[in-house]
Order: structure tokens, then sequence, then C-alpha cells
């Protein structure tokens, strides 16, 4: 196993992007920016937390950390825009926005 596979924010995070290409598939046609845009930053916060917690540095894997927090800023993000074009239920979004929240704050606390 891998070190970043203990942590249960990357897990959380996994858990959000599997989800993330079943609530796009819903979606009509014409938002594919949008729906490209939240895949990318969902795999952005896995990813870039497995890349920081291999760091053995703590300058640079705060930095990878603080990209995921960003990333996981910009999903929220996205999912409000999807809330705000109706494509999306407010409590599947607010939910999944929670999860993010919840990463966010496990990143803060680590380093």
């Amino acid at each position: 196993m891998f070190r970043h596979e203990r942590l249960h924010c990357y897990r959380v995070a996994l858990e959000v992007a599997k989800r993330v290409p079943a609530i796009v598939r819903r979606w009509p046609r014409g938002y594919s920016s949008l729906e490209d845009q939240l895949k990318r930053s969902a795999m952005s916060v896995v990813l870039n937390i497995a890349e920081g917690n291999s760091r053995t540095g703590p300058k640079d894997r705060a930095r990878f950390f603080a990209i995921a927090r960003g990333s996981a800023a910009e999903s929220a993000s996205a999912i409000d825009v999807a809330l705000a074009y109706r494509l999306m239920e407010e409590s599947e979004g607010e939910a999944i926005k929670g999860e993010l929240l919840q990463i966010v704050k496990m990143l803060s606390k680590l380093r």
C-alpha cells in the first residue's frame, strides 16, 4: 500500500472523483466545458494529495497539498455553476461540496 492510500482525505477525494462521471453523464448536451472542468479538478485533488504525500520535504509536500485544496475549491465552484444551471439536484451538489470542504479541512491540518 502506498502512503497516500492511508490518508482519509485521499480516500474521500477518490470517492468524490469516482462519482463525477456518473453525475455529468446525466447532463444534457452543451455543457462539455463544465463537465471537463469538473472531471479535471476532481481528479487533480486526488493526484496532488498522492504526489504531495510522497514528498519528503515539508515545503514541497505543503505546496502539493495547497494545490489539492485549490482544486477542491475549483470543484466546489464547478458544482455551484452546475447548480445555478439546474444540472443537478441541490441535495446532491451540497453533499459533494460538503465532502470537498471536509477534504480541504483535512489537508489544512497535514504538514
